[in-house]
């Protein structure tokens, strides 16, 4: 369309017609400007029936914007548009450099380090008949042996949760793992030698394996932002559990080639090689990894929230002793007890008496049951990677922390409280064995919940809590273990035991429902 230039000469109009400028909608905006000022300038003579010259001159100016806009012809004006675009594009990792980072060799170490923890603890568990008849064990004394390891993890969390937050999750870790390591590995010289000295090395084993948990989530918090954390633990969490499936089926094949010695000094002389890898491989913070790219840390400090600001490691150090009044007047710690409780009460009831109801209700042969050995326990670690994505994704697409987290616990509750009430209505093994195996997978889903959590609310204490909940953790099982009999003799009706398992289910799942939260918890100001 051409455009045409106005004169007013003698009160009439003369009409010169200009050849149309070629379609380049990347010219300037000033070039433009400037032509289309210079073809109007003659308005200023124009008579009064004339439209002002500024009136025309702004709607070719607006007109000249709608066009820049709409055709993008100023790239200048878009640089730092463009830029900030480029760069929060570029700050989304990729499936493939998730996998490849150096964050995920970290995680992936602490699962190793998990599966060598929950490989040793089941080892007696498998052990113990060959060694209750070689040395004339009664079934009490076996049971007295089993117990002595949840005397030893007794002790140790609150102390290991204050040792994490005062010297980091790395120099901890490689003590306990190097510790539990020489305590399996001395199982059993000393049971031959000793039975002072086999209660004393099975103690040391739940001393130092007490420290794994907390040191876990220490480094799960320094390198991991809060929209990747529920995977890192689940991963994390995954190894635990392969940990006990390839302890049961490991051992009876290590025993066979080995003796009684065999499983201990395989997983024990593992925990040595770990440690070796762990200690010249990692680093306790990711400003610290000599092999950490730029692009990966930048990602990292990028991402990391203002409530994990006591992470990092030019932070100051946390009080020697943290202030357990404070901790224990708020609810979310509470909240946190309650489901630290619930958990290793359903957990230990699992791994300590299913076989037994397996036995008495269905007269299944366990030795020959293979589901039970593996596909719960593989399941579940699986299942704890694909909660811990899921997690992740509610928390990325929006969804509030908070929420994430009660949505999480509320399925690995009331998931499990379900199951149980099926297998205890089940009338054959293969129904059972389905309920237990769902049961497990759904009980994952508490890793995405209450074990996330610790770090959240107190970052700066998240050691000591997770001691503080894990110890009532494991006053829950040795209660739930020990009560499960005495119900049963009383009651008569292991099923029964199962519907009261469940109900606890529920009312935990309420608990933490009401009283958790994902925002941080003020536990240093006394009158707060």
């Amino acid at each position: 369309m051409s455009v045409f230039s106005v004169t007013a000469l003698g009160g009439a109009t003369a009409a010169k017609a200009i050849p149309p400028p070629q379609r380049n909608y990347r010219t300037r905006t000033s070039d433009q400007l400037y032509v289309l000022s210079s073809q109007i300038h003659c308005l200023n003579a124009s008579p009064p029936s004339l439209p002002p010259l500024r009136s025309v001159q702004q709607r070719l100016r607006a007109r000249v914007s709608s066009n820049d806009a709409h055709f993008n012809s100023i790239p200048e004006m878009n640089e730092p548009y463009n830029q900030k675009r480029q760069q929060q594009q570029q700050l989304q990792p990729s499936f493939t450099e998730f996998i490849t980072s150096e964050r995920v060799k970290v995680v992936a170490m602490l699962a190793l380090a998990l599966a060598l923890c929950n490989a040793d603890r089941v080892v007696m568990s498998v052990a113990i008949v060959p060694l209750s008849l070689a040395n004339g064990w009664s079934r009490a004394f076996a049971g007295v042996v089993q117990s002595s390891f949840l005397w030893g993890y007794l002790a140790s969390p609150i102390a290991g949760g204050m040792l994490v937050d005062n010297y980091g999750g790395k120099v901890v870790m490689a003590w306990g793992v190097a510790l539990w390591s020489l305590a399996t590995f001395l199982t059993p010289f000393a049971a031959e030698n000793s039975l002072l000295a086999l209660l004393a090395v099975r103690a040391l084993l739940g001393i130092a394996e007490g420290v794994a948990l907390p040191s876990m989530n220490n480094m799960v918090a320094r390198w991991f932002p809060q929209t990747e954390r529920s995977r890192a633990v689940g991963i994390s969490m995954a190894g635990f559990q392969l940990g006990c499936a390839l302890g049961l089926s490991l051992s009876p094949i290590l025993m066979s080639k080995g003796g009684i010695f065999g499983p201990f000094v395989i997983f024990g002389l593992s925990g040595f090689l770990w440690v070796l890898v762990w200690l010249s491989a990692t680093s306790s913070t990711p400003d610290r990894s000599p092999q950490i790219s730029q692009y990966e840390l930048e990602y990292i400090l990028n991402k990391r929230q203002n409530s994990v600001v006591v992470e990092t490691a030019k932070s100051k150090k946390v009080k020697v002793i943290p202030p357990f009044r404070r901790l224990l007047s708020k609810m979310p710690t509470w909240s946190l007890i309650v489901a630290n409780s619930m958990h290793s009460w359903g957990f230990f009831i699992v791994l300590s008496w299913m076989p037994i109801y397996f036995n008495s209700v269905f007269h299944v042969d366990l030795r020959h049951a293979a589901w039970f050995s593996a596909v719960p326990w593989a399941v579940m670690a699986i299942m704890n990677y694909l909660s811990g994505l899921w997690s992740d994704m509610m928390i990325q697409s929006g969804k509030s922390v908070t929420l994430t987290r009660k949505i999480m616990q509320a399925i690995g509750f009331v998931g499990p409280g379900v199951c149980l009430i099926g297998l205890a209505t089940a009338k054959n093994p293969s129904v059972g064995a389905a309920w237990l195996t769902v049961a497990f997978g759904l009980k994952s889903f508490s890793h995405s919940g209450f074990l996330v959590n610790l770090q959240e609310i107190a970052p700066k204490y998240s050691g000591v809590l997770h001691g503080i909940s894990n110890t009532a953790g494991t006053l829950a099982a040795i209660i739930g273990t020990v009560g499960a009999g005495y119900f049963v003799e009383l009651v008569g009706s292991f099923p029964g035991f199962l519907w009261l398992t469940s109900l606890l289910y529920f009312l935990a799942a309420l608990f933490y429902w009401l009283y958790s939260t994902a925002e941080r918890v003020n536990f240093d100001d006394p009158d707060s």
